[in-house]
């Protein structure tokens, strides 16, 4: 502005304010899409936390009855004088409960190693129809018999 000048310029133009407005909007909708993506990942996170609390729950369980067999398939219904059935059953109950309909499990043991295997969908945090994900967990349930000389 010139020294001399009469008309003296004051507040913002309407140009000023519409490009700090175009700025503002496109840092909230950043904001926005990375909470969004947080909210989804946290989300996967807590299933995987699940299914591996189910797995070491049942490892425990195996632990404790040894002497059963638990490669069995899992039985329909509870059976609270079964000690096997009934937590054969509780497995897959707990993983439908958590995974949905669609979600399975198995033990399998080789070698006296078992493999426990948890399987669900995880479409919410990879935006696709069928995003199959896992949780594995093998683990020895007893101690090798001490060999003789």
């Amino acid at each position: 502005m010139r020294a001399g000048s009469r008309v003296a310029q004051e507040g913002m133009s309407l140009i000023e304010i519409l490009v700090a407005l175009l700025v503002l909007t496109v840092g909230l909708l950043g904001a926005a899409a990375v909470q969004l993506n947080a909210l989804k990942y946290t989300d996967s996170s807590r299933m995987t936390s699940q299914a591996s609390f189910i797995a070491y729950d049942m490892m425990d369980r195996i632990r404790a009855n040894s002497g059963a067999d638990y490669t069995v398939t899992p039985p329909t219904a509870g059976n609270l004088n079964v000690t096997r059935d009934q937590d054969l059953y509780d497995f897959t109950t707990n993983i439908v409960n958590f995974g949905g309909p669609t979600a399975t499990g198995s033990i399998t043991l080789n070698q006296r190693v078992y493999t426990i295997t948890i399987n669900w969908s995880d479409s919410r945090a990879a935006n696709t129809a069928s995003a199959p994900r896992s949780f594995v967990l093998t683990s020895r349930a007893t101690v090798d018999p001490v060999a003789s000389p």
